[in-house]
């Protein structure tokens, strides 16, 4: 007997059971996005792998860990892409869409990464990214917040979830900042563990980062980035809290969240939540100012944020929100004798055509009425429509609510649009 060949390790199949989740969270996405004018881009999951090293920063985990990099048989090096930015970038710089123009944008697709999978983080994982490019002012990054916090509303999740924002200044105010930040780091050199040290040397903001206890309780002591950003950017971050408080939106300022990729700038922040373990983040961004310029476009304002679907759909089961639940199936047809047997394929289609909302299954493969009613309540339909061969004869249907406390009743072929209603 053959071995049965499985999935890759942390590349998981969405089996129709837990679809239902994932439809409800992609449909409030797409309703949310719509709601605030923007359109959707969609871009390859290979590139070159230049691009990734270029964006991302070759001193990064991402380009040095994680990256699914191969040579193709032209001998290019492709990666499988880890994030979107960089996607929506270049798209956007081949395609003339970013110069002297305001976009905003939106994608929805798996990324991949090769880390280690755990709870909510796969090798192949599925993200929801908004970008928005051409656009100077605190407007719009208070902009994606507010697509943030009215996504938590939709999903009855916004007493779970904290924003916290920071400015990481301009490239001159944090270039300054780092060798301020390297001389109280030093210090405390043998103290900090063996990734800390390497990122000392090559990318210094990412020590605030730690999530090791012993190097976060150093760092608790290092001078704070927003004390040394430059005047621009202060009253960048000035007005953007002003904004936030006048709209109601509750924050608390992270002074130490500085974002894992090297193309942020001024704005972060991120949207977290204790209730999936020690890696609460469910949506991160910022400002990547100088992006389009450094990816061979002409300068361009940009912000944007991702979220990692994996873990929201986690967040929203989490809860049993009774919202989430989505039925296959609506109305379940079933048929008793031979002749309305052989009529039910054309009695669905004329249900179909009648009420083209509705999600018709018929019964197939035959069997008696109680067999037939085990499937209608089995498949979870709301409605069972039954036709024998007397009903067939006098153009009716039978309706037997399943979910509701109705008396069954009759209808007239000829009606069928007001089923519509009767859902």
């Amino acid at each position: 007997m053959a071995k049965n060949i499985q999935a890759i390790r942390g590349m998981n199949d969405c089996l129709p059971s837990q679809t239902g989740v994932w439809q409800f969270v992609e449909a409030n996405i797409r309703q949310v996005v719509a709601n605030y004018g923007y359109q959707e881009i969609r871009t390859p999951i290979v590139e070159s792998t230049d691009l990734f090293k270029r964006s991302i920063g070759e001193v990064t985990d991402i380009v040095e860990k994680e990256m699914y990099t191969f040579e193709d048989r032209n001998g290019d090096s492709l990666t499988l892409r880890p994030e979107g930015t960089a996607c929506c970038v270049r798209a956007g710089n081949e395609h003339g869409l970013l110069y002297n123009q305001q976009q905003r944008l939106w994608y929805m697709g798996p990324m991949f990464r090769h880390e280690r999978p755990q709870k909510g983080r796969y090798r192949q994982f599925h993200q929801f990214g908004a970008e928005a490019y051409g656009f100077v002012g605190p407007d719009i990054d208070v902009e994606m917040i507010l697509i943030g916090a009215r996504l938590w509303k939709a999903f009855g999740i916004s007493d779970k979830v904290e924003l916290q924002i920071n400015s990481l200044g301009s490239a001159e105010a944090r270039a300054a900042y780092k060798e301020v930040l390297v001389a109280f780091l030093q210090q405390h050199h043998d103290s900090l563990d063996e990734d800390s040290q390497r990122r000392l040397i090559s990318n210094p903001l990412r020590v605030l980062d730690s999530k090791n206890p012993a190097v976060q309780e150093i760092v608790k002591d290092a001078p704070k980035l927003i004390d040394h950003l430059d005047e621009e950017s202060k009253q960048h971050f000035s007005l953007l809290c002003e904004r936030l408080d006048d709209l109601g939106i509750q924050y608390t300022v992270n002074t130490r969240l500085v974002r894992g990729l090297d193309y942020y700038n001024r704005t972060v922040f991120e949207w977290v939540t204790d209730l999936l373990g020690a890696q609460g983040t469910i949506c991160a961004g910022g400002r990547y100012d100088g992006l389009v310029e450094q990816l061979g476009g002409k300068a361009s304002p940009a912000v944007g944020f991702a979220m990692g679907l994996e873990r929201l759909v986690l967040l929203v089961e989490s809860l049993e929100n009774q919202n989430v639940a989505i039925n296959p199936v609506d109305v379940y047809l079933m048929t008793i004798g031979e002749q309305a047997e052989a009529k039910a394929s054309s009695l669905s289609e004329q249900i179909r055509n009648a009420a083209p909302t509705l999600k018709v299954q018929q019964h197939c493969g035959g069997g008696n009425f109680k067999k037939q009613m085990k499937k209608a309540l089995g498949s979870g339909a709301s409605l069972a429509i039954i036709v024998g061969d007397e009903e067939l004869a006098n153009n009716t249907m039978t309706l037997k609510f399943l979910t509701q406390d109705k008396a069954q009743s009759s209808l007239d072929i000829s009606a069928l649009a007001s089923l519509t209603s009767m859902i």
